[in-house]
């Protein structure tokens, strides 16, 4: 991609937009914000009594580190619900997490009013397979209440060998509390799922963004114009329930739909954080016909994605309102095999659209809906009944098929993917292919 503007290793080289999770990713980045105001020295006297009356008298012993440590994390978790300061085993997932492999539940958590909000269960995971929700409120871990909890202080608490059980407490669209028993797993994300939905049509969905899911992508629409012999007549990419991830991977999978213009850009204070992203030449999908679909779970990188196809108008955006988190974290390491994940920018669409708190808005809003299908019960047609007419015009004739058992497809049980396909072939249909 010689246009396309590459990070920089110091930087964000591996630059991440996500919540808080029981994985991470994130980045490295030196802190060079140059700032001149003096010292506040009124409030370091308060901060140094503070410790001293806390020292002295409190119920019982705490030492300096305890208390320095805790206010690090004061400092961080009032910032934004996406700061955090990372002891050093939180660091190592968060490293861990880029390859797509990590332990946990397969949770990316966000935070509603001081309660641990599910942004999205992550595919094959246990949190999926046990049915969690986008929007659910996590509202007692193992009969502990969560009120209060800052997200890293979940995450540690959910966090555990593989194997073992947790219960969850969650409160969904406001109705009672219910348990969800779930086994801790070694959780390995594959980032890129891809198939035919149908004879021409393709069907690309992205679980989140690791660093090779851009090239991971490129490789799912390779396999797919070979197995379906020809140039494909539409594409769905499947963005839902997508929590974001690494920056440029997302750089990467839009680019892959367009040939020129801008993509993303990010304004920040650290250096290096001033970014603009714009599209290479070359185009993977052939410029092939795409619905993207996203959901409340799409976030972030999933909203770079979505945001830059909308405003390109390369593709129709359909689901529902996405999560709205606008704002990339970094991580700056410390010299004690610690680090700080800390919102250094905020992005933009290339029309300038900040996402921040508000979400993509989909161009055709479809909700869930369980499809129920009818069978045809009249069984037989014209071409069944003994001394029936020909067709005129030539042909075989068509009696009824009977009954016959078909492969189960996505599309059978999932009503805003069937609705996707449908667009594209409607929009084959006017096209002539």
């Amino acid at each position: 991609m010689p246009h396309l503007m590459r990070l920089t290793t110091l930087a964000l080289a591996v630059a991440l937009l996500g919540s808080t999770s029981l994985h991470a990713a994130q980045a490295t980045a030196p802190a060079t914000v140059n700032d001149s105001a003096p010292l506040p020295l009124d409030e370091l006297r308060t901060f140094a009594e503070v410790m001293d009356r806390i020292k002295s008298a409190y119920v019982e012993p705490v030492s300096d580190k305890t208390l320095l440590e805790n206010a690090i994390k004061g400092m961080l978790s009032n910032l934004d619900p996406h700061s955090a300061y990372l002891e050093p085993e939180a660091f190592r997932d968060l490293q861990e997490s880029t390859s797509g492999e990590f332990g946990g539940l397969g949770i990316e958590l966000g935070s509603e009013d001081g309660f641990l909000k599910v942004v999205s269960p992550i595919d094959d995971t246990p949190a999926s397979a046990a049915g969690i929700q986008p929007g659910d409120l996590i509202v007692k871990i193992n009969g502990q209440p969560t009120k209060g909890l800052s997200l890293m202080e979940a995450v540690e608490k959910m966090r555990g060998k593989a194997g073992t059980g947790i219960e969850l407490t969650l409160v969904r669209e406001g109705s009672k509390p219910f348990d969800v028993e779930l086994t801790r797993a070694v959780i390995k994300v594959k980032s890129v799922k891809s198939q035919l939905l149908d004879d021409g049509y393709g069907y690309v969905r992205i679980t989140q963004f690791q660093v090779n899911s851009g090239e991971e992508v490129g490789k799912a629409l390779a396999k797919l114009r070979k197995d379906n012999g020809k140039k494909l007549r539409g594409l769905v990419l499947d963005l839902r329930n997508n929590p974001g991830g690494v920056l440029q991977a997302a750089v990467e999978v839009t680019d892959h739909f367009l040939k020129k213009g801008l993509i993303v850009y990010t304004e920040g204070r650290i250096a290096n954080s001033e970014l603009r992203f714009n599209a290479d030449p070359a185009d993977a999908s052939e410029g092939v016909p795409l619905v993207v679909l996203i959901n409340g779970g799409s976030a972030s990188a999933s909203e770079i994605v979505a945001g830059a196809l909308q405003d390109h108008k390369r593709g129709v955006l359909m689901g529902t309102d996405s999560f709205g988190k606008g704002s990339v974290q970094t991580v700056l390491p410390l010299n004690n095999d610690r680090a700080l994940k800390l919102t250094t920018a905020l992005y933009f669409t290339p029309n300038g659209r900040s996402i921040q708190a508000q979400g993509i808005v989909p161009d055709i809003e479809v909700t869930r809906a369980k499809l129920t299908r009818e069978r045809d019960e009249s069984g037989i047609k014209e071409a069944d009944l003994q001394g029936h007419l020909g067709n005129g015009n030539g042909g075989a004739d068509k009696p009824s098929k009977g009954k016959t058992s078909t492969p189960a497809r996505p599309q059978d049980d999932d009503y805003q993917l069937s609705q996707a396909l449908n667009l594209l072939k409607g929009l084959s249909v006017t096209r002539g292919d």
